[in-house]
């Protein structure tokens, strides 16, 4: 039988309706996570540290909110007291940290470019035409699909050739071209040639999916931050109702 009454009894099936929606956040953080963490996985030879955590603390923080919200569904459902007080106490931690992992995603956004550009411009000098190592497929597959070249332009490879050749990579091969094909610095090339740095495209790309981290962090803290009032309110009611003193 119900120990609570009127609107504290309805406050306790809202706070079993946010349960159920707790755990579909759960689930879509660990989506979330799961998604970009898998787009940086293609470009980790190009990105720090920094764009792997964030993604991987949603996931851990998801998979959490899907296990505390079986205490705040039984909790609320069985009056218990300890149960409630417990998953307010640990949503609580959860806002907390959602909400650190959300300003993160959005200062990882600001911190992109400046990150990548050291990124891309030390790893210029491993392009090897004749090894076809990591970091070469790499810049080819960055080239290619962002349509650009080098770093800020495609001057940027006369470093690595400085007799004014360029990957293949930079350029778009002609229609119909047959034999050998090269790709220059010089005004032969200009047609085909990919004019823009790959700094702005690929960082803009991966910025976006930073933005999506903190977004999907913030909104969610929002919605749990009301889930911390309910479950304490409830913990109050169930607590006066059984002349619980103390925290226990």
């Amino acid at each position: 039988m119900s120990l609570l009454t009127g609107s504290a009894n309805a406050v306790k099936y809202t706070l079993f309706g946010f349960n159920l929606i707790f755990l579909i956040t759960g689930i879509i953080l660990i989506a979330v996570g799961a998604g970009v963490g898998a787009v940086y996985t293609g470009y980790e030879l190009f990105l720090a540290g920094k764009f792997f955590s964030i993604p991987t603390f949603l996931i851990v923080i998801g998979s959490f909110i899907i296990l505390i919200s079986f205490f705040g569904c039984w909790g609320a459902l069985k009056e218990n007291y300890c149960l409630v007080l417990s998953f307010s106490i640990m949503l609580a931690i959860i806002f907390i940290l959602e909400l650190a992992a959300g300003i993160s995603g959005y200062v990882l956004r600001n911190d992109a470019s400046k990150l990548i550009e050291t990124s891309l411009t030390n790893s210029l000098k491993e392009y090897n035409t004749f090894n076809r190592n990591p970091t070469t497929r790499l810049w080819d597959d960055v080239q290619r699909d962002f349509h650009c070249c080098g770093v800020n332009g495609f001057a940027d490879w006369n470093t690595v050739y400085p007799n004014g050749s360029l990957p293949i990579s930079c350029c778009s091969i002609p229609v119909g071209a047959a034999g050998t094909f090269n790709c220059t610095a010089s005004t032969s090339s200009v047609e085909d040639r990919n004019e823009n740095g790959c700094l702005d495209g690929f960082s803009q790309y991966i910025a976006a999916h930073a933005v999506s981290l903190g977004a999907a962090g913030v909104v969610i803290a929002i919605l749990q931050f009301f889930g911390v009032i309910f479950a304490c309110y409830i913990a109050r009611e169930i607590k006066i109702r059984n002349g619980i003193t103390g925290f226990i």
